[in-house]
């Protein structure tokens, strides 16, 4: 049986050599690839426009490579469970108070009286407010977690993004405004986990593009006309379906991959500040990057039978874009771009 890759990949031989066919699709993921470098290595503060929204994919690159989510250091495995931890805290600051039902001690007939009761409950007091104010001198530190992946797969979507809102290059994948989902979530699978970078650019690329040729075709990828369903819903669900293919999904698994990932957008609107592709454009890319990751490895864990079929949230996408208010179009009249001001 033929994968989805090469389906589309006998398709192109009918209109071109094989040389051409693979030569472009590398070419394509050169631009993409430059654009992630080009958007993480700026060294321009600011994105042009009136919103003076600052680039943080440079920053955010270089955090990590220093490192900085590292696993924290200095942490006492001596010290027993966390919970345990922590209870004994509690314990100190309350007394064990927490013990009785009632939340006090057992009293006897001797701590019973009126002068006994009422220093036991002053007693109370300063201890519970010893513990608010531990709890307000000693804030919680950010966590630092153990997946950076994660946040290399964001950084790359906002860096494409924000070469896309300074005038540079991209790729549109399905369109500019949705141009950093697709490279993000490839760049992410071909330095963290493939095995065969050069086979897993062409199967990647060539599976996006079957899903978003059924969205064009029962559809459409216009914001004028679907909302951002139709833009970062489609390159969430193209980008689900690319990195399903590549982690070794069959074509069920692959459609689910794609359901999944366009189904959570169902309803998304652009409603852009001010008109400019910057704020909410930028980051719902990394959330969608992140989404197509997710919805990929949902359908990884099936074997590819599901409920809703992707026919069928393709022409609920297209409904759903039919009785959208045209205030939430791509056109600034709702939503953010009128609940945000810009000077």
């Amino acid at each position: 049986d033929l994968s989805i890759a090469e389906v589309v990949f006998l398709n192109e031989l009918q209109w071109r050599s094989r040389e051409d066919v693979i030569k472009s699709a590398y070419r394509l993921w050169e631009v993409m690839d430059d654009s992630i470098r080009n958007g993480c290595l700026s060294s321009e503060e600011y994105l042009p426009g009136g919103l003076k929204v600052k680039r943080r994919a440079p920053g955010l690159y270089k955090n990590l490579l220093r490192g900085v989510y590292k696993p924290a250091a200095n942490y006492n495995m001596s010290a027993g469970p966390a919970s345990s931890r922590s209870s004994s805290l509690i314990d100190q600051l309350t007394g064990n108070i927490k013990d009785h039902p009632s939340g006090q001690q057992p009293l006897d007939a001797a701590s019973a009286s009126p002068i006994a009761l009422r220093r036991r409950s002053e007693a109370l007091e300063l201890k519970r407010s010893q513990l608010g104010t531990l709890l307000r001198k000693n804030p919680r530190s950010v966590r630092r977690h153990v997946l950076p992946q994660l946040d290399y797969l964001s950084v790359y979507a906002i860096a494409v993004n924000e070469e896309n809102a300074a005038g540079g290059r991209v790729v549109t994948a399905p369109t500019n405004g949705s141009a950093g989902v697709i490279p993000s979530v490839l760049k992410y699978h071909l330095e963290f986990l493939s095995e065969d970078p050069a086979r897993d650019v062409l199967e990647f690329l060539f599976t996006t593009a079957a899903i978003g040729m059924l969205f064009k075709r029962g559809a459409s990828i216009s914001a004028a006309e679907m909302g951002c369903q139709g833009e970062v819903g489609v390159a969430c669900a193209m980008a689900a379906a690319g990195f399903a293919a590549v982690m070794g999904g069959s074509p069920r698994q692959i459609e689910n991959a794609a359901e999944i990932g366009m189904e959570h957008n169902l309803g998304l609107t652009c409603d852009p500040i001010h008109g400019l592709v910057q704020i909410p454009c930028i980051e719902r890319n990394a959330l969608g990057a992140v989404k197509a990751v997710t919805a990929a490895q949902l359908a990884l864990q099936g074997d590819g039978s599901h409920r809703v079929t992707l026919d069928q949230v393709i022409e609920t996408m297209r409904q759903t874009g039919h009785d959208m208010m045209s205030k939430y179009k791509e056109t600034s009249q709702g939503g953010l771009a009128v609940n945000v001001p810009v000077c």
